[in-house]
């Protein structure tokens, strides 16, 4: 009994992350679903967390969680350097850590000199102070004990640190940057990409971009490149764990050659209940059981009344299913959507389902109907985000648009909302994020007896515009829906309403 006591002691620990219980030892994750408090990776294999209700949770992998809570380190050798959260609150402001080493300011825990204002961020602090082998360089690369100004040739930043170099190449590179994979497996892109730091690979270099944040890359510096398909990422972006693909490298002996990951070939989401041959050899599929609905659903051609579909939500055209004893209906390509899929926002792959009530992860709506879902992040899509691909052909702009996923908020063109995942045009300034990418291009209101066609620009040169339903005025950048018609202007939120993808 004694003995059990000991050990259950042993899985719980006292942190500084939560200073009233104890982090609990919560066996193996095997998913990557959760974020490490410690140094904000997903937290793979062994894990401790804070079980209590009502508590954040503070995941730590188990090797963040048992980080000594101070150590001597040769670089500060006068002061003890005692562990801490990545940003301490003095009273006044708050104060970020600044690693010494990397230059810094990371979300990361660091150890700190409070006398000195020294700090080091943990992965740094365990970073070797002998020769370093980095996968990406040739040679060894040795530490400099001393803190000056100096350029990274990976990160490409400036300032004053601790750097490691290389004699022979004379090449000066932050403790962070030598750490950096060789190859990485992006979710965006089908082949392994190469980190290389040589400008003398690339012919243009002011043209350039990243296919990830769709922002400019500086070709002087490391970044992540597949030569096959003239494919750039940024280090960080390529890094990232959102963009980050959980695979082996190793299991490859061709390193270039990852067997394809964003094509799910599985069982169809619905059963043949009934089916008829046309003269040319074409199946129609008369009736089936789908995974929606309950009852059997028929096809059929007849012009519906203001029907809505309960797979995508949206008003029901000709051909479409329908269930015969209620008020089920479902568009023919919404029965036929593949039961799971990848897409370039997540990680894993989505299992296509019917619910009640989520929020779409991308467009932010309230939804009913299918969704693609990954319940083990809470990661939800409904039917027309699932569609969209990582490079968009819109009506709205010229150029086509690149979905760019980053770290911060960027601000979409047509209705001025803020999201960190929009369409990028890599052309011009132009974005767009997905609530605007998925309005539909024609839609009805109420009562009026002609449709309205969504306008990408203003319906004329009088510099006033108002909203003939909430008689509100309109930014003129907006997009609008516009009756012609009529000549009847509306917001969008005025003509789909507060809650378009609830029926």
């Amino acid at each position: 009994m004694e003995q059990e006591q000991e050990q259950e002691q042993e899985l719980e620990l006292l942190h500084f992350c939560d200073s009233k219980h104890p982090l609990v030892f919560g066996g193996i994750d095997l998913y990557g679903s959760r974020t490490c408090c410690g140094c904000q990776e997903l937290v793979y294999g062994p894990y401790y967390w804070c079980s209590r209700v009502g508590c954040p949770a503070y995941y730590h992998h188990k090797s963040c969680a048992e980080l000594p809570l101070g150590l001597h380190h040769p670089l500060h050798p006068i002061h003890p350097l005692i562990l801490s959260p990545y940003q301490i609150d003095y009273g006044k402001d708050i104060q970020f850590s600044n690693c010494l080493l990397c230059n810094e300011s990371r979300n990361q825990y660091t150890y700190r000199c409070f006398r000195c204002d020294f700090n080091l961020h943990f992965t740094c602090a365990s970073l070797p102070l002998t020769t370093m082998e980095a996968e990406f360089h040739d040679h060894p690369l040795t530490p400099i004990l001393k803190s000056f100004t100096f350029t990274c040739d990976i990160c490409g930043k400036e300032g004053k640190g601790m750097p490691y170099l290389c004699n022979l190449c004379s090449f000066w590179v932050h403790g962070r940057c030598a750490s950096f994979p060789r190859i990485v497996k992006v979710v965006r892109h089908k082949h392994l990409l190469h980190l290389t730091h040589s400008s003398l690979e690339f012919h243009q270099p002011d043209s350039r971009f990243c296919q990830i944040c769709v922002q400019k890359v500086d070709t002087r510096y490391g970044l992540y490149y597949c030569s096959r398909c003239n494919f750039f990422a940024h280090l960080n972006c390529a890094i990232d764990s959102r963009n980050k693909e959980n695979i082996n490298l190793k299991e490859f002996k061709d390193v270039d050659e990852v067997p394809e990951l964003n094509e799910l070939v599985d069982s169809a989401t619905y059963e043949v209940k009934k089916s008829n041959m046309k003269e040319d050899g074409t199946q129609i599929v008369e009736e089936i059981e789908h995974i929606s609905h309950w009852h059997d659903l028929k096809l059929t051609n007849e012009v519906p009344n203001n029907q809505i579909c309960d797979g995508c939500v949206r008003a029901i055209l000709p051909p479409y299913y329908s269930c015969v004893k209620c008020r089920f209906f479902l568009h023919e390509s919404c029965a036929k959507l593949p039961p799971k899929k990848r897409h370039p926002l997540h990680q894993h792959p989505l299992i296509l389902r019917k619910s009640m009530s989520f929020w779409c992860s991308a467009c932010g709506r309230h939804c009913n109907g299918l969704t693609y879902a990954c319940e083990k992040c809470w990661f939800f899509l409904d039917v027309h985000c699932s569609l969209i691909s990582d490079i968009l052909t819109h009506k709205g702009h010229e150029h086509p648009l690149i979905l760019s996923y980053t770290t911060h908020k960027q601000k979409c063109s047509c209705c001025s909302n803020e999201s960190d995942q929009v369409f990028r045009c890599s052309t011009c300034e132009f974005a767009l994020d997905y609530k605007c990418a998925t309005l539909p291009h024609s839609t009805r209101y109420n009562q009026h007896e002609h449709p309205f066609t969504l306008c990408y620009r203003p319906e004329d040169d009088s510099g006033e515009y108002y909203c003939d339903i909430c008689e509100e005025e309109r930014d003129s950048k907006e997009w609008f829906y516009y009756c012609e018609d009529c000549s009847y202007p509306a917001h969008s939120k005025c003509i789909l309403g507060r809650y378009p993808n609830l029926k």
